[in-house]
């Protein structure tokens, strides 16, 4: 299976990693699909606001609610989110080389959000790479039947898997 995850420990730091990951792939002519995470502070120092962008060129869409400065519910926008998924799913179809997933998170999790588009990637032999943290762990080893591998949050590294696992899906075409 062609999928393999990282976990940075800092928060926002695995949307660093894969946001400088696919900016390098894109600067080596790779066809790149699927979402990275910007985090934007906020000047009322509540939360950070959440886009995605959807590789390999847009559209960046906020995937964060303002929901107060007390609140502690989610602020996922579930309809923003499943936009992205349309638009990553409308570019997929185009064609990739790889998918890159900011996270699978709880929406992944109870099995929406970008998901779908996982699996087809995975039914097609792209690689796949994931942000995940560990709260969403044990859902994504039972979607990935434990085959997942896990990487370093380093780009390198990142780099290197997904050139590895492109040049195979390239040889066995």
């Amino acid at each position: 299976m062609n999928i393999a995850y990282t976990m940075a420990p800092g928060r926002g730091d695995t949307d660093l990693v894969l946001f400088t990951l696919a900016d390098r792939l894109r600067g080596l002519g790779y066809r790149c699909c699927g979402t990275v995470q910007i985090n934007s502070e906020r000047a009322d120092t509540g939360p950070c606001d959440m886009d995605v962008k959807v590789l390999p060129d847009g559209p960046v869409l906020r995937i964060s609610q303002s929901l107060g400065r007390a609140s502690k519910g989610c602020r996922l926008d579930p309809n923003a989110l499943e936009a992205a998924v349309g638009h990553v799913g409308a570019r997929f179809a185009g064609g990739a080389d790889c998918l890159i997933v900011n996270k699978f998170g709880k929406h992944e999790a109870e099995g929406r959000g970008m998901r779908t588009v996982i699996a087809e990637a995975l039914s097609r032999d792209i690689p796949v790479l994931v942000g995940l943290n560990s709260l969403n762990q044990p859902a994504f080893d039972a979607f990935t039947a434990g085959m997942a591998v896990q990487l370093d949050p380093e780009v390198d590294a990142l780099l290197e898997w997904l050139q590895e696992k492109m040049r195979e899906t390239q040889a066995a075409a």
